[in-house]
């Protein structure tokens, strides 16, 4: 039995087509037939040469949804139920150890040191090859977490949750948010829009978006978004005017760089009231340097400033209910749908923001 699958073979180039035979699985192991695959900003930085994690040959892909094929062996999903060949899931797109200090002690396993990710860190050459999602088939790792989804989802938008979906839920898990809070976004994005809809989960009562694209700042009004601002218009101190007016001169409780922009965590740091958090899920590969005032715009504000780097288990549960809690609005930010030998258009769809969620249907 052979799968197909787009391979990144060089940097900046079409990703190739090829057909590679299925192997015999190994204890644990499942193969899935994938139904979606999300393009990801971070697959536009690897195909660009950009990560350095990328090995290539590569089969690019960590968001993934479809049907299990075959199982060797028992294995059960977060609910511990029994996964059955036919069954409609999604999977969890990093593998941690479960051993270390980071997973037992600290249950922190995306800290985990030998935590690995489909389609960023193993390559296309090494058993079991078919380890990304931008193919027909995949062979998932015997210490793979699987979710169900029911028939009624749609991979399309499901896959958004093992990405962005669940980076943005892990930073809203680092922070506390409080009901009436003001949260400001910097990014209309997946990542953004999820924000919005963790803050409005979470009672904010104003949610503020910053971006570029008025389409883009539209969806997340219609997540709860209540201000948008067009970064384009407005300069930093014209936005922290506006903010500071709408919060009582306060300024807001919770900022949120959801963009990658060392910009955006600048302006973060000038909206917020003094006591404020800055979340800052969005930089997922170096930006260059940032030069602030540490005293004015940290110290003498007593911010708290808080990293996120990737998820866990929970945050991907959470992200799923997110979606399912408003499907019709979550499905809108899927705007453009590729069949697999389109790879390489939909990267460069992405790439050049044409697309604000693009997706693979490997299976069409």
């Amino acid at each position: 039995m052979q799968a197909s699958a787009v391979v990144l073979q060089r940097f900046n180039q079409p990703l190739v087509m090829e057909h590679i035979s299925i192997p015999q699985l190994r204890d644990g192991e499942v193969l899935v037939r994938v139904e979606a695959a999300g393009i990801c900003g971070s697959d536009v930085h690897m195909w660009r040469g950009q990560d350095p994690r990328t090995p290539l040959p590569i089969i690019l892909g960590h968001e993934g949804a479809g049907r299990i094929c075959q199982l060797n062996g028992p294995r059960r999903d977060i609910n511990g139920r029994t996964l059955e060949v036919g069954q409609h899931v999604l999977w969890e797109r990093g593998v941690s150890c479960g051993m270390c200090h980071y997973c037992q002690v600290l249950h922190t396993p995306s800290l985990c040191p030998k935590r690995w990710a489909y389609g960023i860190h193993r390559s296309r050459s090494q058993p079991p090859y078919l380890v990304g999602a931008y193919a027909t088939h995949m062979v998932l790792d015997a210490g793979t977490v699987f979710f169900p989804l029911d028939e009624a989802d749609d991979p399309a938008v499901m896959v958004m949750a093992s990405c962005s979906g669940a980076t943005a839920a892990h930073a809203f898990d680092m922070t506390l948010q409080r009901p009436g809070d003001t949260c400001i976004i910097f990014g209309p994005g997946p990542l953004g829009a999820f924000a919005v809809a963790l803050a409005r989960a979470g009672g904010a009562e104003q949610i503020m978006v910053v971006g570029g694209n008025h389409a883009r700042l539209e969806l997340c009004r219609s997540l709860g978004a209540t201000h948008l601002y067009d970064r384009h218009q407005l300069s930093t101190a014209d936005l922290t005017a506006a903010v500071r007016k709408a919060t009582h001169g306060r300024g807001a409780d919770l900022a949120v760089e959801a963009s990658g922009s060392v910009d955006a965590m600048l302006a973060g740091l000038e909206v917020l009231r003094p006591g404020g958090t800055l979340l800052m899920p969005g930089m997922g590969e170096p930006v260059g340097d940032a030069t602030l005032p540490p005293f004015e715009l940290i110290v003498r504000k007593n911010v708290t400033v808080q990293g996120c780097w990737v998820s866990d288990t929970r945050h991907t549960h959470q992200a799923i209910s997110l979606i399912r809690q408003q499907p019709e609005a979550m499905a809108a930010l899927v705007t453009h749908r590729f069949p697999l030998n389109e790879a390489t258009q939909a990267l460069q769809a992405v790439k050049e923001r044409r697309a604000l969620k693009a997706v693979l249907l490997p299976q069409e």
